[in-house]
Formats: structure tokens, sequence, C-alpha cells
């Protein structure tokens, strides 16, 4: 496997070849994002308690047929972590609009993973809007998306919003130092194929303030945001879309693909067997195959 280290910000630690480490005032907030490639643009929106270094077997795979751009969304990974902003799905969906208006991009295609997923959702369907996005949306890409259909975190997301939840997080994870590489590998359906680097990577961005309340700000909307994503999901029928799942995705069930894909009149699927959550770090070379031939097809097609 191509072990790519990408981290950078505040670390010793060198980006890919080819990957540029930017910053943006976004509203008063520094925001980190990488930069990528040439070609039509592709934003890629990580997940929950993660951050950039999510793609960095995508960025440099991807280069030569988009220019990619990796944001550290606020609060997240090497970006500020202002308190009270916030943090809902539809508040960060239009953050991202905003980053890609920023950009000045005219079109673009836009990825997004787990909770990136269900923000994607949202941001797809603000642009399927009368006067949403001044930026067209092209394509849509989920990757184990949070969705209404799968029932795990119905309820523990929740829980870590309630007082008792949050105080159990925030002292579990600090005293117990082994729950963050044991709930980091359970992502993976075969540890084996774990990265290199790949826990030291993640927990990179713990030692900023802040990193823990932006997860639970995010909890605290969880149940609502599920409730927004089901009254959305009908308004992107129209957006070519690639859906991609591992078979043994144990945070967001594949059985919830296919009624996600009934939403969708041009829609392609793949699950990849024997793969977890995060099948961009667990098969990396067949994710960025099928990525890049969706990228790639003629634009309305899959």
């Amino acid at each position: 496997m191509n072990e790519v280290l990408q981290i950078s910000a505040h670390t010793a630690s060198p980006l890919s070849e080819g990957v540029e480490e930017c910053w943006m005032d976004f509203a008063g907030i520094r925001m980190r994002y990488l930069r990528a490639g040439s070609g039509p643009p592709l934003i890629l929106l990580h997940g929950l308690m993660a951050y950039s270094f999510s793609w960095r077997f995508t960025l440099p795979a991807l280069a030569p047929y988009a220019t990619l751009y990796a944001p550290d969304l606020p609060g997240a990974g090497f970006s500020d972590r202002p308190g009270g902003i916030d943090h809902s799905m539809q508040a960060t969906a239009r953050r991202v609009l905003r980053f890609v208006e920023n950009l000045g991009l005219s079109s673009f295609d836009l990825l997004g993973t787990s909770r990136g997923g269900a923000v994607a959702i949202a941001a797809a369907a603000e642009c399927m809007s009368a006067g949403g996005c001044k930026a067209r949306l092209r394509r849509l890409v989920l990757v184990c998306p949070v969705n209404p259909y799968s029932s795990h975190g119905r309820w523990l997301a929740p829980f870590f919003a309630t007082r008792v939840g949050a105080t159990l997080f925030r002292s579990g994870i600090a005293r117990m130092p082994f729950l963050f590489p044991y709930l980091h590998a359970r992502l993976y359906a075969d540890r084996n194929r774990i990265p290199r680097g790949s826990l030291e990577g993640y927990k990179a961005p713990l030692a900023n303030p802040g990193f823990y309340e932006h997860a639970l700000s995010i909890v605290r909307t969880w149940t609502d945001d599920l409730r927004e994503l089901q009254a959305l999901l009908p308004k992107l029928a129209p957006i070519p879309t690639l859906l991609i799942w591992g078979s043994k995705d144990s945070a967001v069930y594949v059985s919830s693909m296919e009624p996600l894909a009934r939403h969708f009149a041009n829609v392609q699927t793949v699950v990849f067997p024997g793969v977890g959550h995060l099948p961009y770090e667990e098969c990396p070379e067949a994710f960025n195959w099928e990525l890049t031939n969706f990228l790639i097809s003629p634009e309305g097609s899959v």
C-alpha cells in the first residue's frame, strides 16, 4: 500500500508531493484546507472527529483528473475552534457553500463521507434551491454517509449530547487513552489493512484545545439533522450521484444504501466486500478507481 503521511500543520511532517497547504480567513475563523491537482473542482468533506488527513491517498491519485480542495471544517483538524458557533448540519453546509464561493468556483463536484456525507446532502439540496448557491453542483459522491435509514447512531449520538453522556465522553477519552485507538480501529473491517501512521495522523489535532467540544456540539443537533435530511433528500433527484459503501461498515449500515439510492434518478452504487467505514483508507486503490471513473464519465451519465 502507498503509505502517505499528510499532516504538516503544527507538525514537522511534510505533505505529499503536489499537495499544497492553504489557509482562508473564514468570517473571522482561520480555516485550513489542502489543494492539489488540476481540472474540474472537487470538494472533499471529512467525517466526525476527522479532517483532511482522511484524503491522503485520494489527493495524489485524483490530482491528474481534478482540482481537489479538502478543508478542515471550522472546529476540526487544524482549523480554528471558536466557541459558540452553530455546527448543525445546515449551518455547516452553508459554510461549505461559502467556501466554494470564496474559492471563486463557477461549478464543482462534491464528495462527503460519514457525517460529511450528511453535510454534502444538505449543501446539494441548497444548490438545488432557487438562489441557494452561485456555483453549479455537477456531481455528488456520498461515501458511507450518515442518513435516516441507518439505525446505528440514532440513540448513541443523542446520548452523548446529554449532560451525562458529554461528561462520560470527555472523561472517558481523557482518562482512558486506549479508547481512541479502540474506536478508531472499529472503523476498519480488517485491522490488518489499517494504514501505517493512521492513528497518529488522526490523533495529531487532539493537541489543540476544543477538539472534543467540537464533536459534542455536532451530536447535540444529531436527531434534528436526521429529520431534516429526510425532508431534503427528494430535492436531490436530478443530481448524478455515486454511492460508495463498505459491506462491513459498522458505523453506517450498508443496508441503508438501497432506500437512500431511491431518491436519485441518476445513481450508481458501489459496495466493497469485506471493507468497513473508511474505504478510501482500507482499499484506496479500488476506491480511487471507482471515483475516477465516475468523475471522468460524461456529465450527467453514471
